[in-house]
């Protein structure tokens, strides 16, 4: 039971195999961000181009993210953006789509 013990000295704090994983990390990233943004601005009926435009992005990086994760770590935080994505995707579109209001 000693490895349970032992501290993590990998290079990235998303890495559990001890390998740095920079595109995964970044991507992970953006996918919070654009989750979070999209899962706020999805609370207000004026900013649905907003939340809907970055619940779809978040959705297609977390998505993709998803594809090439390696670590469990990536893919807990992966799924946690791409719910707020998609929760901030559906309420946009609830309240005027990609495209309302500007046709």
């Amino acid at each position: 039971m000693a490895q349970t013990l032992r501290p993590n000295t990998a290079g990235s704090l998303f890495a559990t195999d001890g390998k740095p994983h920079p595109l995964q990390d970044t991507l992970l990233a953006v996918t919070l961000v654009l989750g979070m943004t999209a899962f706020v601005t999805s609370f207000f009926d004026n900013l649905h181009l907003l939340s809907s435009w970055t619940g779809l992005v978040g959705i297609l990086t977390g998505a993709y993210g998803q594809w090439i994760s390696e670590t469990t770590r990536e893919r807990f935080g992966l799924i946690l953006g791409l719910g707020a994505s998609g929760v901030g995707f559906f309420l946009g579109m609830a309240h005027g789509g990609l495209f309302g209001g500007i046709w």
